[in-house]
């Protein structure tokens, strides 16, 4: 039985009495705001006219935020839209609309990637966020979080030559074989513990727990390494919150040219243990330092972010950059509704 108008209403209706999240989302941003940077992202010349008229660009956006929220694969997305009334009012669909398959979803995601586009969108909404009133403020807190991918089943020969930078004879053999192999993921230990993938190298300002600056590079990079690329001399603090991963005379002098507070926690080495002032000092930086895993938490608990299904570094840059954008959409909508606006 087709649903009538008034039918419609009313579910949408109930949905807002069940407090709809996408909703909220919808009332607080106007995601036209993207519309311009996605369409000259992904521009080319049109063949002809001929088939179904593409689905709107913005539409699809929309598609991979809901995919990251719910943590969703591309066909249960397809599904979901299918089937959902909150997801189809979200995308602006009407109950009698075709939805986007799979495919199509795919597609858009994989011309994303390849044109860099999701760092332009991250670029674009934190002109959004600036112009809202929440600039960087209170200064910067860096960190660094584990993404893994599927793990390879290689020969011991294929992973020494993937190790040395090399794509093995035998992937180059088969095409077919090569798409399904991540040559740019990496393994790595922290602890006692192994991580195969990625990292998310974030900076973070204190007052608003915004990301402001990221990059993504494979498990094995250790997190100094990144630091360099993460400076954010906008914030109208420059002092910088860190663990002791990222202490070193390098890394001092570099922030000291930059004329930026070095708030880094100090560690111990071997038959030099930390004095009694410097386990205090570091426990004051740490109260500042210590936001900065609420991210990665809502990261990991909300966004199932700690584990994502792609291969090689380019859409693994691209998936990251998409949860890296969300959670600061999440995290505006939790600003506004806070009431947490500061002045510029």
């Amino acid at each position: 039985m087709q649903l009538g108008f008034f039918d419609v209403e009313k579910r949408h209706k109930q949905l807002d009495k069940l407090k709809d999240q996408l909703l909220v989302l919808s009332n607080l941003i106007n995601f036209e705001l993207f519309r311009e940077t996605i369409e000259k992202g992904l521009e080319k010349e049109k063949k002809d006219n001929s088939g179904r008229k593409p689905f709107d660009k913005v539409l699809l956006f929309k598609g991979l935020i809901i995919k990251r929220l719910y943590d969703l694969s591309n066909a249960e997305l397809e599904f979901q839209i299918t089937d959902r009334s909150s997801f189809r009012r979200f995308l602006g669909l009407n109950e009698n609309d075709f939805s986007p398959d799979e495919n199509t979803f795919w597609n858009f995601e994989n011309e994303l990637a390849k044109n860099a586009v999701i760092d332009k969108l991250f670029i674009k909404f934190d002109e959004f966020l600036n112009s809202e009133g929440y600039v960087a403020k209170g200064g910067s807190m860096i960190d660094a979080s584990f993404v893994e991918v599927p793990k390879q089943r290689n020969t011991r020969e294929e992973n020494k030559e993937i190790k040395e930078g090399k794509i093995p004879e035998t992937f180059l053999e088969n095409v077919n074989k090569l798409a399904q192999k991540d040559t740019d993921a990496k393994w790595t230990k922290k602890g006692n513990e192994s991580f195969y993938g990625y990292k998310n190298h974030i900076n973070a300002d204190v007052e608003h727990k915004l990301i402001r600056e990221y990059d993504v590079t494979s498990a094995s990079v250790h997190d100094s390494q990144c630091l360099d690329n993460l400076i954010d001399k906008e914030n109208d603090t420059q002092k910088l919150f860190a663990d002791s991963a990222y202490r070193s005379d390098e890394i001092l002098l570099l922030l000291w040219l930059a004329q930026i507070e070095a708030n880094i926690n100090e560690r111990a080495c071997r038959n030099k243990p930390l004095t009694e002032k410097q386990k205090a000092e570091n426990k004051v930086r740490s109260k500042t330092r210590a936001r900065i895993e609420h991210i990665f938490g809502f990261m990991e608990n909300s966004l199932k972010a700690s584990v994502i299904r792609t291969i090689g570094i380019v859409r693994a840059k691209s998936q990251v950059a998409i949860i890296n954008l969300t959670y600061n959409i999440c995290r505006y909508t939790q600003l506004k509704q806070n009431k947490c606006v500061s002045v510029a």
